[in-house]
């Protein structure tokens, strides 16, 4: 058994401060006070609270706070929770409970323990969250799967016959399923056996307050677990949707998609963001009939327009039916067949993919007994240091508000981890790049035109086709453009928007010359290997101050 050690806790309130970063400043003075084991303080409340474990002077606090320019006023003191020892060595370690054991959690319990602390892991599910299981990796596999059996029947040049294709869709699944397997395994499941100060721990958690958790696991048994941090991971799921008729279907979210044995004769998939395109590509290349319907005017609605209409006539090209402005207005299944009714008619198909989203999994957390902020669609919200409006309390990843990318969940779980310690990281997402892995792919950094003129930027932006390009001419697949945003008195690029085939491999060029502050002229002025297609930023960059149409291959 740990020993306990009786703590106590201070709360105040702070004056003088005028930012986040105060609140920061003021906690790393109060963390370096001998007996102060924690210490938390809220800007936006402009309160704070200390544990300590032996008799701390409050007016030895506030003068050392004072000589940093900040002033407190003690409001309470009172007993605390015990504090850990490590059952090892006898000494005092900081212990991290974390809810969930995916990507972020993962990341942020590595980076504690290699900090010093001690880790809970706690999962109701499967270890390695979204992304390995039922996200990221099946997904790619399932669209090169799709891709190698469409290339050898479109591929452009005259003198190579193609074979007809034979597909077996449960070979492929268990291809998919036989990898994830692989790397749940090694990146998730061996990971723990490296690292012995954490603990992996089945069953779902619920706050009872901010540093104690219910743990039940499944045969309903209850646990109680203390922690000096708490971190939330939980992730997110598909979202489903309401039209009548819809719940009493068996239709396929993303996950039953990546995973099925047979190929359908009609997929009628619903949404038009990443998910629909990808999947509906992919099945479309191996095989079967597929259409979307969208309820907005365009696909990847939030992203530049001609990245949509781009992309919409490239699938519409491979034989993809694509509906706009269009809801269902029910969904019936008889017999194996779904009807989906929309206004002017009523589409037949024998598999239904609803992909209108994802929703964040924080219900039966118990948020609302420790205070903790959602958004309207159930998201934790968090501040830049990845905490919630709970002091104590850390999330990371798809149950917030920050964007759904696993990198982002990573990033911002090794972030929290360094703050739960005491540090102070931050989490800037100004240079976000993002990938949408159909054919040609979409790729984006930065503002689009819109977007920055929002902003009240002075920009303008250029937009080079793949015909221009000599990479995509000599592949004999010209499909796509890169389109730049520069402000205008300075040619800094401020965003740069990507279709292309693996325009995934060009965006982070992009995200770095934009990281770097670089001009139009400085990219146009730059070595790119010939021929690649990433010297596509180097051609659309000289587009801004000539014809590049009228340039030799290679010109500098």
């Amino acid at each position: 058994m740990n020993k306990e050690i009786p703590m106590k806790s201070m709360t105040f309130r702070v004056q003088g401060m005028t930012c986040d970063h105060c609140a920061r400043t003021v906690e790393k003075i109060l963390h370096q006070i001998p007996d102060v084991m924690d210490a938390r303080v809220s800007f936006e409340k402009r309160t704070g609270e200390v544990d300590f474990k032996k008799d701390v002077s409050f007016p030895f606090l506030r003068e050392a706070v004072r000589q940093a320019g900040y002033d407190l006023e003690e409001t309470g003191v009172k007993d605390r929770t015990h504090f850990p020892k490590s059952p090892d060595s006898g000494e005092s370690k900081l212990h991290v409970a974390i809810i969930g054991a995916g990507s972020g959690a993962f990341a942020a319990a590595i980076r504690a323990a290699e900090g010093g602390a001690r880790v809970t892991l706690i999962e109701q599910g499967t270890v390695g969250g979204t992304c390995v299981n039922v996200g990221c990796i099946p997904s790619k596999i399932l669209i090169r799967q799709a891709h190698h059996a469409y290339e050898p029947l479109s591929q452009p040049f005259l003198g190579i016959q193609s074979d007809v294709i034979r597909r077996d869709p449960h070979l492929l699944k268990i291809q998919r399923e036989k990898r994830v397997l692989e790397l749940r395994d090694k990146k998730y499941v061996q990971l723990l056996q490296a690292y012995p100060s954490i603990t992996l721990r089945e069953g779902s958690a619920s706050f009872i307050d901010d540093r104690t958790l219910s743990i039940k696991d499944s045969q309903g048994s209850e646990t109680v677990l203390d922690a000096d941090r708490i971190l939330i991971a939980t992730g997110g799921r598909p979202a489903t949707s309401d039209i009548p008729g819809l719940a009493s279907t068996p239709f396929w979210t993303s996950t039953e998609a990546l995973f099925s044995e047979r190929i359908p004769d009609h997929l009628i998939i619903l949404g038009g963001g990443f998910v629909a395109v990808e999947l509906g590509q992919s099945y479309r290349r191996l095989g079967a009939r597929v259409t979307i319907i969208q309820r907005r005017d365009q696909l990847l609605k939030r992203m530049d327009p001609d990245l949509g209409t781009g992309l919409q006539t490239y699938l519409e090209e491979e034989g993809i039916r694509v509906l706009l402005n269009t809801v269902p207005r029910s969904v019936e299944h008889q017999r194996g067949s779904f009807r989906v009714d929309l206004e002017k008619e009523t589409l037949k198909g024998d598999a239904l993919l609803v992909a209108t989203g994802r929703i964040p999994n924080t219900e039966g957390l118990g948020l609302e007994r420790v205070g903790v902020e959602t958004d309207l669609s159930g998201a934790i919200v968090i501040d830049g240091s990845l905490r919630t409006s709970n002091s104590h309390i850390w999330a990371v990843g798809d149950c917030t508000n920050l964007p759904k990318f696993v990198y982002v969940a990573a990033a911002g779980g090794t972030r929290a981890a360094v703050n739960m310690m005491g540090g102070d990281a931050r989490i800037d997402l100004t240079v976000l790049p993002e990938v949408i892995f159909t054919d040609p792919q979409v790729a984006t950094v930065g503002l689009t035109l819109d977007e920055a003129m929002d902003r009240g930027l002075e920009v303008e932006s250029r937009t080079l086709g793949l015909d221009q390009v000599p990479r995509a001419l000599v592949n004999f697949n010209t499909r796509g453009f890169v389109k730049i945003v520069a402000e205008k008195s300075t040619g800094r690029l401020v965003g740069v928007q990507i279709l292309a085939p693996e325009g995934g491999e060009i965006i982070q060029t992009a995200a770095m010359a934009i990281m770097a502050g670089r001009t139009v002229s400085e990219i146009a002025d730059q070595f790119f290997p010939y021929l690649t297609l990433v010297e596509s930023l180097k051609l659309c960059a000289q587009s801004f101050s000539r014809d590049v149409s009228k340039l030799s291959c290679c010109a500098g």
